[in-house]
């Protein structure tokens, strides 16, 4: 009997699913024939938390600062945890929020905030952070809108972008990770649905390979656009301190438990010589890194700084910035490192490190998760003071490649591309695939 019912709870689940895809449909067909011309004047980019710490949350200021100059631009939050930004929001750029839990919420939006989201796959990063509530309020700005760009910034929201966004709107998708990086769940999901976005944008060409392999109905557009690097406090450096720098949240894909493991021979050849870790994490996080330190006996020389919103400062007064990821979306503190003469230690892991470190040229690589590899090239930095000067020098090159300026003006040549006369979809090919 149990099983009888379940079946039929499926069926019944099934059937309202379909039903509601198809009033979207038409919904959706009827909006198609009012559609206004493509609009590329106006931008909103869907951000997980404005006010929050994070490489991709830095990047996508960066970007939004750059396409403010010429456009009306709206970073939309999902959620907002703090009251203050950490990172300065650019001049020209609005921040708007969908999900306030700064402040204090009525008690149907208590009860459908400790419900979880049915709209980001469970298998999502953030699927913790959402909710139901953050579903409905995604789906009603999204519903909201009549024309305009909108770049949603991780597979969630891409997903969900893909499948809400209204005709008349140009929706580009990023991608700050990598496939290869998401649960099968998630990609299965990627597969059916990124093909619905006018454009789709990877920071690597590894990953664009990826995804070009992967989506056999591709987006109108699938190209690579790096992140840039925006000029940071501080001067270069003299590559004279004797400090090495490592930045990043305290999780397990930045692979700081693996630094220790590395950080320990290089302590013990070289005791004058500090490690300064920036970055923040869960209190828990925090508290295990904190005590594999003090077991390995390296409380003096391998520091937790805590987080700075001046990192280019911190940069300049740093002679080798090292990175211990597992995997990297691209790896932006590398580049901010280089920006200031600093030359990189690297794990060569998926996929950003490899493909803006040269070895022997601007930066060291080693094999992905060897801690004794990381050691080895840390000890050969520390010890040749000349090569750390030309790695350093070439890494200043290597940055100006990656300018605001440089890396802005492949947006704004894509978002031209899209309003250029591109018919506006008529939502009929939405729900080909689900």
């Amino acid at each position: 009997m149990s099983g009888t019912l379940a079946r039929a709870r499926r069926k019944a689940r099934e059937e309202a699913r379909r039903a509601a895809l198809r009033l979207l449909r038409a919904i959706n067909a009827r909006r198609a024939r009012r559609a206004p011309a493509p609009d590329t004047a106006t931008v909103r980019i869907l951000l997980q938390h404005a006010y929050g710490m994070g490489g991709t949350i830095r990047t996508v200021l960066n970007l939004a600062g750059h396409l403010a100059r010429e456009r009306d631009v709206e970073i939309v939050s999902v959620v907002r945890t703090a009251k203050e930004p950490f990172f300065p929001i650019p001049p020209g750029v609005r921040v708007s929020f969908l999900d306030d839990r700064t402040g204090r919420r009525g008690p149907l939006a208590r009860l459908l905030s400790r419900l979880p989201s049915v709209l980001v796959p469970r298998q999502e990063n953030i699927h913790r952070a959402v909710s139901l509530r953050t579903d409905l309020l995604m789906v009603r700005f999204l519903r909201s809108m009549r024309s305009g760009v909108l770049i949603s910034t991780r597979p969630g929201f891409n997903l969900i972008t893909a499948l809400f966004a209204p005709p008349g709107v140009i929706t580009v998708g990023q991608e700050h990770v990598a496939l290869d990086m998401h649960a099968p769940e998630v990609v299965r999901l990627i597969k059916r649905r990124y093909g619905r976005l006018d454009a789709f944008v990877t920071l690597t060409q590894t990953d664009l390979e990826h995804y070009r392999r992967a989506l056999k109905a591709p987006p109108g557009r699938l190209l690579r656009i790096p992140n840039a690097v925006t000029a940071l406090a501080g001067d270069i450096s003299e590559l004279d301190e004797k400090v090495v720098i490592a930045i990043g949240r305290m999780v397990h894909a930045k692979g700081f438990d693996l630094l220790v493991k590395a950080w320990k021979p290089v302590s013990e050849a070289h005791p004058d010589w500090v490690l300064r870790l920036y970055g923040r994490g869960r209190p828990e996080a925090e508290r295990r890194l904190r005590a594999r330190i003090e077991d390995a006996g390296l409380s003096d020389t391998m520091l937790l700084m805590g987080s700075s919103p001046e990192i280019g400062v911190e940069l300049a007064r740093s002679s080798v910035y090292v990175v211990s990821s597992r995997y990297e979306g691209f790896g932006m503190t590398i580049l901010e490192a280089m920006s200031k003469g600093v030359p990189v230690v690297s794990f060569d892991c998926p996929h950003g490190p490899g493909e803006v470190i040269v070895h022997g040229h601007n930066g060291l690589l080693v094999p992905g998760r060897k801690p004794a590899a990381l050691a080895e090239a840390l000890n050969r930095l520390i010890e040749d003071r000349e090569l750390r000067r030309e790695l350093g020098a070439n890494a200043v090159l290597t940055a100006s490649g990656y300018g605001l300026d440089t890396i802005g003006a492949r947006w704004d040549a894509l978002l031209a591309e899209l309003g250029d006369g591109r018919p506006v979809g008529d939502g009929h090919q939405l729900f080909d695939q689900l």
